[in-house]
């Protein structure tokens, strides 16, 4: 892709450069904003560097790139982490930055930014991206620092500090290299955490020569250390000139990092062939007819924090009319409810046919485009008569206050950037837990969003990493109810062992969540193995009673003590018991009907099965739940049954 590189000077826009470059992108031009008092060195800005402003000119001929320039003009006057448009802001002198490049180069398509940890800077960035239909790529994202700077050093980035404002860091350390201050900046992360790459602000750098800089480079000609108003502030203003380089540079591409990181290349290393034929399975259950006609009517089921609207069909003769009625009774169901498409927290979207995503989904953007963090999702194909079934969970109470969750769009090395109207995750917030749903993740590879072509062991693992990446961001770790989708048998034991090997050696013994294997007929890009669900994290106040614990051991018995019948089952117990997640399987109808019978006026009962006489069992109208059908339902230790329940309870 072409792109223009945002740049102020610092070692973190430039680096990024050399990957964007590594990756094999265009780079056409440069892009930079500036305090509109050309006289004043930086603002306060909550976006921008602006020390070293007035050199920022020389970039454009040390990398022989037409720079395009902005005056700053707003203020950070839109403090809120999801940026919307707010007149007056710094974040529309940026948008005004990329139209002008946009119409100097109209096969622009994406822009290069140094964010590494600030979701402020990422998600701003994000927006004008999607306002002008670029592609942020932030191929520092989310990197270990440490790691970080190593590899700025070794790939001969020459940036000196410019600006510190940090305990342990003073005038001395001003005009320094990153190669020379990096020692000291170990010792202050372990002694006062500061941040190796100053990503708190500690500490701010111009660059004077890299790699990519071909034939010039910059050289300092004068300098004065300025003392800020306060003590422990301080910045250099300098002056520069731009000299040729005495060889060209040897500009190599950098190796991106490794697809898996350590943890689960040992994951990875214990799934040899051996382990994996050693899974004995049931035999295979039999596949759901092609021919299926699901008859019941959609379930609209309450519980006293949820929505829950499932099994939506359509009769409309198109796909593109079945997609459009399915939404317009979504609509009317949300709007009698007094609630909107941004109350929804998840979507489940059945296709029979996954030839039909790119039309279902356009009309699916349509009611999502506008939201700053629209549900996540999971979409797979399997068999029904129907093109479509949806279903999903609606928080009841006004969002955003109890509705967060992670949107990322930018192209990086961490895992899959949203491409669509859907989120990574989309987190519900109580007084006593966080619940997040996790949007289904196939083995994408980050940085170029290629599916990967490794084996379906290491696909498995790799797929399975970035949904504990997307957990962990948003300190939501425990493992509720977990579900890996799966496009052929052979790929079960796999599946199962992937999942044996990540909770006894990355996971905590008391973190061991339960899994439900599901074979499905097709998945999104013609990926082979998926995993999404559900993990939480328990908020516990000062005040909490400490017999808390033994009352929710009491609720967990009680809830035991219904679901023996089951061949098998595990609780996720949240907050106390306060919300309640467990996972059931079985091989006997009787078992699940009287089971639906007994608890589906309480909670939220999901079916998953490859019965297709499903339709006849004996259940009222009243009697509601959400239906998955799928051709084979499975455990975590990879033996067949025909049904598996995930059966929400919220105590009263």
């Amino acid at each position: 892709m072409k792109f223009v590189a945002l740049v102020s000077g610092g070692k973190d826009s430039f680096f990024n450069i050399h990957h964007c470059l590594s990756n094999g992108h265009e780079l056409v031009a440069l892009g930079n904003l500036y305090p509109q008092e050309t006289d004043r060195d930086e603002i306060d800005s909550f976006m921008f560097q602006t020390v070293g402003h007035d050199i920022i000119d020389s970039y454009s001929e040390c990398l022989d790139v037409p720079l395009y320039r902005q005056a700053i003009t707003g203020s950070s006057s839109n403090q809120q982490l999801e940026y919307s448009i707010t007149e007056n802001d710094e974040i529309e002198d940026l948008y005004k930055l990329l139209l002008q490049v946009k119409e100097k180069h109209p096969d622009l398509e994406a822009v290069s930014c140094g964010a590494i940890l600030s979701h402020y800077q990422r998600t701003r960035v994000e927006n004008v991206c999607g306002r002008l239909n670029l592609t942020s790529l932030t191929y520092l994202w989310q990197r270990n620092q440490e790691e970080l700077m190593q590899e700025m050093i070794s790939n001969d980035l020459d940036a000196r500090l410019i600006k510190v404002a940090a305990i342990g860091l003073n005038a001395k350390h001003l005009g320094k290299s990153i190669s020379e201050v990096f020692p000291h900046l170990l010792k202050l992360n372990q002694m006062y955490d500061v941040h190796v790459c100053g990503e708190g602000g500690e500490f701010e750098t111009i660059v004077l020569d890299s790699p990519i800089f071909k034939f010039k480079k910059l050289q300092i000609t004068e300098h004065e250390v300025i003392n800020h108003s306060s003590d422990d502030v301080s910045y250099l203003k300098i002056k520069v000139v731009v000299v040729e380089k005495e060889e060209q540079s040897n500009y190599v591409k950098i190796s991106p990092p490794n697809l898996l990181d350590s943890k689960f290349e040992e994951v990875l290393e214990s799934l040899d062939s051996d382990s994996l034929e050693a899974l004995t399975l049931n035999e295979p259950s039999e596949s759901v007819s092609s021919t299926y006609e699901f008859k019941k009517p959609p379930s609209i089921i309450q519980s006293p924090t949820k929505l829950y609207i499932t099994n939506l069909t359509s009769s409309q003769e198109t796909v593109e009319d079945q997609a459009g009625e399915i939404f317009k009774s979504l609509g009317t169901i949300l709007q009698r409810n007094e609630l909107s498409f941004n109350n929804i927290q998840h979507i489940t979207m059945l296709l029979s046919d996954m030839s039909y995503f790119e039309k279902v989904n356009g009309i699916y953007s349509k009611s999502f485009e506008s939201l700053y963090l629209p549900p996540s999702r999971i979409c797979v194909e399997t068999a029904m008569s129907s093109s479509i079934m949806l279903s999903c969970i609606v928080l009841k109470e006004q969002v955003p206050s109890k509705k967060s969750g992670l949107h990322i769009r930018s192209r990086s090395y961490w895992a899959p950037q949203n491409i669509g109207p859907y989120s990574q995750t989309s987190v519900e917030i109580r007084e006593s837990y966080k619940l997040s749903t996790l949007s289904g993740q196939i083995p994408l590879i980050p940085s170029s969003m290629s599916l990967s072509q490794n084996t379906i062991q290491h696909n498995s693992v790799f797929s399975l990493q970035h949904l504990y990446r997307v957990k962990e961001l948003i300190s939501c770790t425990k493992l509720g109810s977990i579900i890996c989708f799966v496009t052929h048998q052979r790929f079960v034991s796999t599946a199962a062992k992937t999942w044996e090997e990540y909770t006894s050696s990355i996971e905590n013994e008391f973190n061991q969540g339960q899994l439900v294997i599901v074979k499905v007929s097709s998945l999104p890009k013609g990926a082979e193995i998926e995993w999404g669900g559900i993990s939480y994290e328990s908020i516990v106040g000062m005040y909490d009673d400490s017999d808390d614990e033994e009352k929710a051991d009491e609720k967990k018995h009680e809830l035991t003590d219904s679901i023996r019948q089951f061949d098998g089952h595990f609780i996720s117990q949240i907050a106390n018991g306060s919300m309640n997640i467990v996972t059931l399987f079985s091989n006997n109808s009787d078992h699940i009907t009287s089971f639906i019978k007994q608890n589906c006026s309480k909670s939220y009962i999901q079916v998953i099965t490859t019965d297709e006489n499903m339709k006849y069992l004996d259940l009222k109208q009243e009697e509601l739940i959400e239906y998955l059908p799928v051709q084979g339902v499975y455990d975590s230790r990879g033996r067949a049954y025909k049904y598996s329940l995930i059966w929400k309870y919220e105590q009263q």
